[in-house]
């Protein structure tokens, strides 16, 4: 099971906790948590990706094991501690600013 940390205006939509669990097959990439949580959850379809083009929302980032990810390949491996359950994913609202 992945475990998939959301920022509170996600959580508010998904009326979900600020952590949810998901069973991803196959490879655990970005790209395969981003299909399972919106095959989950229909109402964060267009909120964390373009509907579209499924390029991440410019205010959205994603971290694993306390790194940014959000600029990685959407389908490249995830580290083994978010894949086994170890480690939460997290997808962060990014602020901006001056």
């Amino acid at each position: 099971m992945i475990r998939l940390v959301l920022p509170p205006h996600l959580q508010t939509l998904a009326r979900v906790g600020a952590e949810v669990t998901l069973d991803v097959r196959g490879p655990v990439t970005q790209r395969a948590i981003l299909d399972a949580i919106e095959a989950r959850y229909p109402t964060l379809r267009g909120t964390i990706r373009d509907q579209v083009t499924q390029q991440r929302r410019a205010y959205v980032r994603f971290f694993a094991c306390q790194e940014d990810v959000s600029h990685d390949p959407p389908d490249a491996p995830l580290p083994d501690p978010v894949a086994t359950g170890a480690e939460p994913f997290l997808v962060v609202g990014a602020l901006a600013g001056g």
